[in-house]
């Protein structure tokens, strides 16, 4: 293992790095960092969240600066503010050493002005998301005809939340003779094209170890109703009195629910969603890091650039979607030293989500049993009794009332003192949980299902190929089928993103995505049918006729999952119709381009705006 005086790090940064308690670089630090010093050659980077990505381009892209220019010269591209914000204050610490280096951060949701004059004060470092970035060259503010060095961080939620044409914009407008630094968790087909068209033969890395922290983690998993989800997750915080971690939530109208409930029932909580002000999210983020807040309700957006390592829980209230989004949220915990549980609150459809996660990151998972009531209760008061005894008692303060309140008590002896005590802090949660039945489910017969910290046994998986699609929404959801399915590229992120793309608005929330390999089913709230249609259908997705109607499940409930609906779904006419490629009626589009409309070719959208959920 390298030191990072060995990497070739100036003696400023290799100080800044050691006040900060660093002391030998990450993989992907060691294989990145002499790479960029070395030469000007494109690199590309393969790493998940939490390997270090911020040091492994920070560090030498500080280094290279001349700080004697207020020039820009290096551009940070990311997907959100939070991260923005983020790698501007791991920038700032890397460079506390180097004289004369400033950095800025510039996002949406925050005054231009400010960011302006940050800008007129000569910045040579600016760090910022694609559509405010885009913004301030167009309002020729941002001057990019300096730049050395481009950094495109997390690359591949940029192009999921829909800002390709704000890169393609960026891209454009810098010098042809930089260093572009292609940092992805993932490599799908867009970034092969950015990559093929505005990189000048790359030299790729690939690191494939998660975060050290998460060799930490321990991984359970819960199955219950799906009416019970909410029991669950307060029976677990119950149980885990000393809990500080955070919950994830598919959509802000969730995140919004569940904190609301959470608050109403005395426990530490608060929401990070999209529709906070800068202002708000600044209040809740502070007060997590500083532990003031116990549990922070969130959706995976809203949670990047969150960084903190003393997370004793990560909370799955829903399983993500995509997979590997489960893996970025597990590596939040478990960091620095210390151990970590990430948590799944299943229901009993999901075995086949726990056996995949299994494989994909070579983890147990341990089926837990829900705890009953009579035991949150018994947890919960040996831990009052605890914190009872070992509370430290400031004679000086409370002297002056100790007489009278001997007096008081003087009829009561201390057992009965005690009791009076424990029913005094204990009568609410007792009732709560006098008449708490058992909420454990079960699927099969399986041996593990009551074995509590038993290993799932993984023999005998199978996939549950189309059985997920015979479904109704979720309640304040509509369901829709599209007829372009895995096959085609597409992934839940990627849908989301397309989706978005082409609203032109409101971005609606979310709710369940079954990616099928020839057609899909997604979950939208309620209102959005008329403009779904109007803007989806009649466009392609690589070179694919889109069509998008609604599922509506036939009276006998059948479905067929080989791209077909005849006697399956009906769509929005009522009548089933082929789903396997282009629906007989629809537009023609004339372009190839992912999401093109049919005529005039490709949509000239307005600037994309700030992704904030």
């Amino acid at each position: 293992m390298s030191t990072f005086k060995e990497l070739g790090l100036s003696p400023e940064i290799c100080q800044a790095v050691e006040d900060l308690g660093f002391e030998t670089p990450t993989e992907v630090q060691e294989r990145a960092i002499p790479t960029i010093l070395a030469s000007q050659r494109d690199l590309i980077a393969l790493a998940q969240t939490g390997t270090g990505k911020t040091g492994a381009f920070g560090m030498p892209v500080l280094q290279q600066v001349d700080a004697n220019s207020n020039n820009v010269q290096v551009l940070v591209l990311s997907p959100t503010r939070e991260l923005a914000i983020q790698i501007e204050k791991d920038l700032k610490a890397f460079s506390k050493y180097q004289k004369g280096i400033k950095t800025l951060a510039v996002y949406g949701g925050a005054n231009i002005s400010t960011q302006i004059r940050g800008l007129n004060n000569g910045a040579q470092v600016v760090i910022g998301t694609p559509g405010r970035m885009l913004d301030l060259i167009r309002r020729r503010k941002l001057d990019v005809t300096n730049v050395r060095s481009l950094v495109l961080d997390e690359a591949d939620e940029m192009l999921n939340m829909g800002f390709q044409e704000d890169l393609d914009a960026i891209l454009r407008d810098t010098p042809k003779e930089k260093q572009t630094l292609l940092f992805s968790a993932t490599m799908p087909n867009q970034i092969s094209k950015i990559a093929k068209k505005y990189m000048n033969n790359p030299e790729e890395i690939q690191v494939s170890a998660r975060n050290s922290g998460a060799l930490n983690v321990e991984h359970h998993f819960y199955m219950v109703q799906a009416k019970n989800r909410y029991d669950a997750l307060k029976r677990i915080a119950d149980v885990n009195p000393d809990i500080y971690g955070i919950i994830f939530c598919r959509t802000r109208r969730e995140t919004a629910d569940i904190a609301s409930k959470l608050s109403k029932e005395g426990y530490n909580a608060d929401l990070l969603n999209g529709d906070l002000s800068q202002n708000q999210r600044d209040e809740v983020m502070n007060r997590f890091r500083s532990k003031d807040l116990q549990l922070l309700v969130a959706t995976d957006v809203a949670a990047r650039g969150l960084d903190v390592d003393s997370l004793t829980h990560v909370i799955n209230y829903n399983l993500p979607d995509d997979l590997e989004v489960y893996i970025h949220r597990s590596g939040r915990t478990g960091r620095a030293g210390n151990s970590g549980i990430a948590v799944s609150i299943i229901h009993t459809r999901e075995m086949n989500k726990i056996r995949s996660l299994e494989k994909m990151s070579g983890k147990d998972f341990i089926k837990q049993d829900v705890p009953k009531g009579e035991e949150v209760c018994g947890v919960r008061m040996m831990d009052m009794v605890e914190k009872l005894r070992t509370t430290e008692v400031n004679e000086k303060q409370i002297e002056k009332y100790l007489p009278e309140v001997y007096e008081r008590l003087a009829d009561l002896g201390w057992q009965d003192l005690i009791k009076h005590f424990v029913s005094m802090e204990f009568n609410q949660i007792l009732e709560y949980y006098e008449q708490a039945g058992d909420i454990n489910a079960t699927v099969g017969k399986s041996k593990n299902n009551n074995n509590r910290k038993s290993s799932y046994n993984r023999k005998g998986n199978r996939n549950s190929g189309g059985s997920s699609n015979n479904r109704t929404a979720e309640e304040g959801f509509t369901r829709y089928f599209l007829n372009v399915g895995g096959r085609d590229g597409l992934n839940p992120a990627r849908l989301m993103g397309v989706v978005n793309e082409q609203m032109n608005g409101k971005k609606p929330d979310f709710g369940k995505i079954d990616i099928q390999n020839n057609f899909s089913f997604f979950e939208v709230e309620e209102g959005f049918d008329s403009k779904l249609f109007e803007s989806m259908n009649g466009t392609k997705f690589e070179g694919r006729d889109i069509s998008v109607e609604l599922a509506k499940p036939d009276t006998n409930g059948s479905s067929s999952s080989n791209g077909s609906s005849s006697g399956g779904y009906k769509g929005k006419g009522g009548s089933g119709s082929k789903r396997s490629g282009s629906k007989k009626g629809s537009r023609k589009s004339k372009g190839s381009e992912p999401f093109s409309k049919s005529k005039g070719g490709r949509i000239k959208k307005k600037r994309s705006p700030e992704v904030y959920s």
